[in-house]
Parts: structure tokens; C-alpha cells; sequence
């Protein structure tokens, strides 16, 4: 892997992967638990105050809203209102298997990503970790 060395990256605070493209922040059933209990809410609640179905047919996943202009519901100018619990999608992030899909993949997200190249080695081992925790399966709602 061109990453076999480690990769550097290091937050910039630059908010651009939490804002001005739409997308989806896919949530497991962790990160729901999670991100209601920190808001002191129940589940329900936060999904029904904060998250959108995303339907794939017979079956929906959960992802966060989106504003009009595609910030993230829980961004402020600050940053990230539940940055302690934010979902594992955007703990992940750059380390998601598409951007490590290739060096050329990478360079790419680097032109959005100022954080991409900077900062310390991020090593293989811990890019790997990432990655599988990417995989977690997203919380889905079977349709009737």
C-alpha cells in the first residue's frame, strides 16, 4: 500500500469536511447512543430532531441533516457541537477506504483537506484501525 510508511495528517480546524458540500454522515447505533446521551435526549428524540432516513428501498440508513447551504446540523462557527461524541464516520475521517483507495485518491482529497500532509505520521497500523472502524455497520430501519 502506498501508505505502508504512514501518512501524515493533523485537524486544521478548516470545517470544510463538516460543511459547503452535501453528503451523508452515516450513523451506527453506537454513535446514536452516543450523541443522545451527551445531548441528554433519548434516541428517539435525536433522531427525530437531528437525523434524515436515507431510503435504499426495502431499507433506510440514519444520517445526520443537513442545512440548506449542506453545514452539517451540528456545526457551529466554533466547530463541532458534539465534537466528544461526534459519529465515528467523522472520527474516521481522512481514513475512509475510498480516499485510501489510492496515493492519487489521497493527493485528491488533499486539495480540499488542508490537514492532509501535515502534522505528524499517522502510522499503518492506526490508518488500518481507522479504516475498520469505518466499517461499522450503519443503524438501518427495515421498511414494512
Amino acid at each position: 500500500m502506498f501508505y505502508d510508511k504512514g501518512l501524515r495528517f493533523e485537524c486544521q480546524r478548516c470545517m470544510y469536511c463538516c460543511s459547503a458540500e452535501p453528503g451523508y454522515v452515516y450513523l451506527t447505533e453506537k454513535d446514536i447512543k452516543a450523541a443522545s446521551s451527551y445531548l441528554k435526549i433519548s434516541e428517539e428524540e435525536f433522531i427525530e430532531r437531528y437525523c434524515r432516513l436515507v431510503d435504499f428501498g426495502t431499507y433506510s440508513l440514519v444520517s445526520l441533516q443537513e442545512r440548506p447551504d449542506y453545514d452539517c446540523i451540528f456545526l457551529t462557527p466554533h466547530g463541532c457541537s458534539i465534537y466528544e461524541a461526534r459519529p465515528s464516520q467523522c472520527r474516521t475521517y481522512p481514513f475512509w477506504e475510498n480516499v485510501l483507495s489510492s496515493e492519487e485518491a489521497w493527493e485528491n482529497e488533499g486539495r480540499s483537506c488542508p490537514g492532509i500532509g501535515k502534522g505528524t505520521v499517522i502510522s499503518k497500523r492506526e490508518i488500518e484501525k481507522r479504516l475498520e472502524k469505518g466499517k461499522e455497520v450503519p443503524f438501518i430501519v427495515i421498511k414494512k
